[in-house]
């Protein structure tokens, strides 16, 4: 536990770091790869390129120091943290390493005003901080080693199937190369995906939403190929799964995680909007309450550039045809002539809150959506303004977590 005192100090610090946080992290990842190169096995390449881990890490620093005198406020984002760190396979023995980077980089950017006080108050409340998330880590390590057919860190899986979903997603289907059960999860998890591409120095691991129910004989992922577009660079991973991973490859994977996860529980209606990709856990979600709670109501809202890049649509079609409780509503912001002619979307433009009410026409549902983070920015924004109850809205980051 900390003393009253070592707490006040990182408080005090809490004006700093939302001036100087980004500063702090940037130079903090600088650090720890200059002195660990190793651990570029672990971290997304691209979101440090962006910044988006940069701000993630900064984002978390600041919470910690705002909370730090009543940490289990923090718990949530810590467990949300922790999932993430779990299907990576960060260990204990990693902490320190960060920590020892983390105080040096305080140093750096803060010069003078990080003072021997407030160093050593930081590295005080970064131990506190870390066991925090070992202990979570760990049972989250446990609890999937030791379901059935599970597993604590990577496992190799047979790409049994690949199938073309639209333009730019392709679903693969993964067996256990050596056979046994799949493990279940809960509908809305992640697996981590790790793959070594040659001629580069590094892994790379990915998280990539499940998009079938639990229960099935495979894991399914349906990945978004993401090409160069406008000065950003084509995402290494996503081109290699698309262009070189067939059927019969192996892929390594990590156990399920992630806490963005539908309530089974509820009776409610349930309100699933996605956007581009961000609609493979929503699919795990609907095909879920379609197998195992059948009566309960689902409205199931896509966005989309245009038909051609729009997944799974016939799939949907179908289970709102067999399923009366399911209502689809699709829309296209840039429809083709095709699009229009067979008239395949109910809305030309943007989801808007007019529409949305409308469509959706409940303050007592739960939402769930996921997209980019624009299209994520102006749900939430909507709900909100509608008067939706902080408690029926949930959202998944693709990638380090954001705010909205």
């Amino acid at each position: 536990m900390l003393n009253e005192k070592t707490i006040q100090i990182i408080k005090s610090t809490v004006p700093v770091l939302e001036v100087h946080g980004t500063a702090i992290t940037k130079r903090f990842y600088e650090r720890l790869f200059t002195s660990h190169p190793e651990l570029l096995n672990i971290f997304n390449h691209a979101n440090q390129k962006q910044g988006r881990q940069q701000t993630a890490l900064a984002n978390a620093v600041y919470a910690a120091a705002l909370y730090i005198d009543r940490l289990e406020a923090i718990l949530p984002a810590v467990r949300q943290i922790a999932h993430k760190h779990r299907s990576l396979g960060i260990k204990p023995e990693q902490y320190p390493i960060v920590g020892q980077n983390l105080l040096a980089a305080i140093k750096e950017v803060l010069g003078d005003a990080a003072t021997d006080e407030i160093l050593q108050a930081w590295g005080e409340a970064y131990g506190v901080i870390a066991n925090v998330f070992i202990q979570v880590e760990d049972e989250m390590y446990r609890q999937a080693e030791e379901q059935k057919g599970g597993w604590a860190d990577f496992k190799p899986f047979r790409v049994a199937n690949k199938v073309k979903e639209s333009e730019v997603i392709t679903s693969f289907y993964l067996v256990p190369q050596e056979g046994g059960p799949v493990p279940a999860f809960e509908p809305g998890q992640y697996v981590s995906v790790k793959v070594e591409i040659r001629g580069d120095t590094y892994t790379h691991i990915r998280q990539y939403s499940l998009s079938d129910a639990p229960g099935q004989p495979y894991y399914r992922i349906s990945v978004k190929r993401e090409d160069e577009i406008e000065g950003r660079p084509a995402g290494k991973v996503s081109v290699y799964l698309h262009e070189q991973i067939q059927e019969g490859d192996m892929l390594l994977l990590s156990a399920p995680a992630g806490d963005f996860t539908l309530n089974q529980e509820g009776t409610e209606p349930v309100v699933l909007i996605s956007g581009g990709v961000g609609l493979t856990p929503m699919i795990s979600m609907l095909n879920t309450m379609a197998a195992t709670n059948p009566q309960r109501p689902v409205t199931f809202i896509h966005a989309a550039r245009n038909g051609e890049l729009h997944a799974m649509k016939s799939h949907v079609e179908e289970l709102a045809r067999n399923h009366p409780q399911i209502s689809v509503y699709w829309v296209y912001d840039s429809p083709s002539e095709q699009d229009q002619t067979l008239q395949a979307f109910h809305k030309h433009g943007y989801i808007e809150l007019p529409w949305l009410a409308e469509t959706t026409a409940s303050l007592e549902a739960d939402y769930y959506f996921c997209g980019p983070v624009p299209f994520m920015k102006a749900v939430n924004g909507m709900l909100k303004q509608w008067g939706v109850d902080s408690s029926r809205i949930h959202y998944e980051f693709f990638g380090p977590a954001g705010t909205l």
